[in-house]
């Protein structure tokens, strides 16, 4: 039975985890990378759709994208979409190809990706908390109900704790990783 809510937690905090490193791939940082651009929704045959699904986006240098739109009739949607996202970059288009050069980041604006990173990051522990919470509770259920003894339940709580302590701890060295990133001229 612990076995099962052990593997039942660890994948809940491996999920949030991974969460957490897919949100700091939508951070901008000093390189192109075409997960910056995931987030943004085009208006396509009358209804929102993720930019994957009406272009290629690819890494065409260090601070450059290429989005080759599949359907002529949505470049202009997309560049709309792309300047729209609030990503506070700025598209020309040649053809069926929208070209994106990123600017350089500026002291102030670095600042503020390494708030947004660390709001992700207090986010992914509250979420690995809750699921440390989660396990407590069946312990202490399995417990009252007789399952277990209370010396097991001590010792899968202690498991329970060093398997928290273990993703908080993966949780802070992705947010070192990505400020260093960030904060890289």
């Amino acid at each position: 039975m612990i076995n099962a809510v052990l593997s039942d937690l660890t994948t809940r905090m491996d999920g949030a985890l991974s969460a957490l490193k897919h949100e700091f791939n939508g951070l901008r940082t000093g390189r192109a990378s075409a997960d910056l651009v995931a987030p943004v929704m085009v208006e396509a045959y009358g209804a929102p759709m993720p930019l994957s699904q009406v272009a290629t986006v690819s890494v065409s240098g260090t601070r450059s994208l290429s989005i080759s739109v599949w359907d002529a009739g949505l470049v202009n949607a997309t560049e709309k979409a792309i300047r729209d996202s609030g990503l506070g970059l700025n598209p020309s288009t040649e053809g069926n190809v929208l070209r994106i050069n990123l600017p350089d980041l500026n002291e102030e604006r670095r600042a503020e990706l390494v708030k947004v990173a660390r709001k992700y990051a207090e986010s992914a522990r509250v979420a690995v908390r809750n699921v440390r919470r989660d396990g407590m509770d069946a312990i202490k259920k399995a417990e009252k109900d007789g399952d277990i003894t209370e010396d097991d339940s001590h010792k899968y709580a202690d498991d329970i704790q060093k398997l928290a302590d273990k993703k908080v701890a993966d949780v802070d060295a992705a947010l070192a990783s990505k400020e260093e990133d960030i904060m890289k001229v």
